[in-house]
């Protein structure tokens, strides 16, 4: 490691509480699908901020919304109308079934405020007292406490408990389990149509339609988490939308603003109907800075045709991806994922490939030790995806 490196990371190890395992990186700049280390290394991005910088990073229309924002207002709490939160819901809407939005900073804030408006809901409107939020195996929902409860993940969990209580999870894929699950105290299902942290595994549609009529004839609500997996990522401007199914509400982050702190939950009108005023609430949520970067970086998903884009070059990808694993059988066990959000699962351990991968100059993410997670800018040139299968099967074939 560079001596340059070295006192970036000796500061970090003075000054921050030691919450991460780092990449042995240090970043300084970053254009498009490109980012540029410390000392002055290029390297071609295939996680973009885990799904964040869906545009690439320093997008030329978004850096200029950001800095004519700048110039006119950031701040001045929920207290007040402003027309840039307008502005963003109107276009958010269009994208979909539901009626309202709540704005708030984060994923996990945007499930937080799922689950309590699944719940404020049953109480206050439909007057069950049901609380009760079921989950999938595998599934990450965030790190705050009640998303947290909600992921039901021991590694994740460990020292931070007791959880909240009201959270039980199913199989994913076993109608039969969740069905059995629901109950009078059952307010709702919570769910990713692709599990990204889990290892990028797509639900099956059938599965999807299953638990939306569950959903249905048990009379209770179905969120869909499109943190990871929205904004256009697997093909369609929102997961959910592979199955036609129609969620009730739906948490929305990431690259929502292309990477300033950014959420939101998309609600029907119905289920809206759970919040009022004084029920819940966000400083700084929504504010006219981060709205106006999101709805620049919203305009350009749909006028670009960007989630059409990420399904034509994820398409073809992944086709190259499937021709690796037939040529390396017994180096590349899985190829999984929809539009630009794949999984490789290799057939055995994958630190020491990842670590070549980042030697070579491709940044991407190694989830459960075995599958290397994909999710690049949806801008990201196709010479890049294939120069990486070309380098990974390089390396597959040295092992």
């Amino acid at each position: 490691m560079s001596q340059a490196f070295e006192a970036v990371k000796q500061q970090e190890a003075d000054l921050l509480c030691r919450s991460y395992s780092r990449y042995p990186l240090a970043i300084v700049r970053g254009k498009g699908a490109r980012l540029w280390d410390v000392d002055g290394r290029e390297y071609v991005d295939l996680l973009a901020g885990i799904a964040v910088a869906g545009l690439g990073h320093c997008h030329e229309e978004v850096c200029a919304a950001l800095e004519a924002q700048s110039r006119k207002l950031w701040h001045v709490s929920n207290l007040f109308y402003q027309q840039e939160q307008l502005d963003l819901a109107r276009l958010l809407l269009s994208t979909s079934h539901h009626g309202k939005a709540f704005f708030c900073n984060s994923g996990a804030e945007a499930n937080e405020a799922a689950i309590k408006l699944a719940r404020r809901y049953m109480r206050k409107i439909k007057g069950r007292d049901a609380c009760e939020i079921i989950t999938l195996n595998e599934c990450f929902h965030g790190r705050t406490f009640g998303a947290l409860a909600a992921t039901g993940r021991e590694s994740l969990s460990d020292g931070f408990t007791p959880l909240p209580e009201g959270f039980r999870q199913v199989p994913a894929e076993d109608l039969a389990a969740l069905e059995a699950a629901i109950s009078p105290l059952t307010a709702a299902v919570m769910l990713e149509a692709v599990q990204g942290e889990g290892g990028v595994k797509p639900l099956s549609i059938d599965y999807l339609r299953g638990v939306e009529a569950l959903c249905r004839q048990k009379d209770i609500l179905l969120i869909c988490d499109e943190v990871q997996a929205g904004l256009g990522r697997t093909g369609k401007f929102w997961a959910f939308q592979h199955a036609d199914i129609r969620p009730d509400i739906i948490s929305v982050a990431k690259a929502l603003a292309n990477g300033l702190p950014m959420g939101a939950i998309l609600a029907t009108d119905e289920a809206g109907r759970g919040f009022e005023a004084g029920s819940h609430a966000t400083t700084f949520g929504g504010g006219a800075l981060a709205s106006a970067v999101a709805a620049k970086c919203v305009e350009i998903l749909l006028r670009d045709r960007l989630p059409q884009r990420a399904a034509e070059v994820g398409a073809r990808f992944k086709d190259q991806a499937l021709a690796l694993q037939k040529r390396l059988p017994d180096a590349v066990s899985e190829v999984r994922g929809l539009g630009l959000m794949l999984g490789i699962e290799l057939a055995g351990d994958g630190k020491a490939v990842w670590e070549d991968l980042l030697r070579h100059g491709f940044i991407c993410n190694l989830s459960h030790g075995r599958t290397l997670r994909l999710l690049p800018p949806l801008t990201i040139e196709e010479a890049d995806l294939t120069a990486f299968l070309q380098v990974l099967e390089e390396i597959l074939r040295k092992q």
